[in-house]
């Protein structure tokens, strides 16, 4: 049960995982923000989300690639 919901939490994007430490709060709230408003708002927040996936992404990329070459 455990790797399934980290597979869930960190693997599938990690919106509210990123989301929940940059505002110091439960990931799990924030996974109940979006569904809830979701659920009101008839799925905007879902394009929000996917936005806020790809920005993690590159950002994450950009990180972890930065190789300068006059760094020896």
């Amino acid at each position: 049960m455990d790797k399934l919901r980290y597979l869930v939490e960190n693997t599938i994007f990690g919106v509210c995982v990123y989301l929940g430490r940059k505002m110091n709060i439960s990931s799990r709230n924030v996974r109940m923000f979006f569904i809830y408003t979701s659920f009101l708002t008839f799925g905007s927040p879902i394009i929000i989300y996917f936005i806020i996936a790809f920005w993690v992404k590159i950002k994450t990329m950009i990180n972890g690639q930065r190789n300068p070459v006059w760094d020896l």
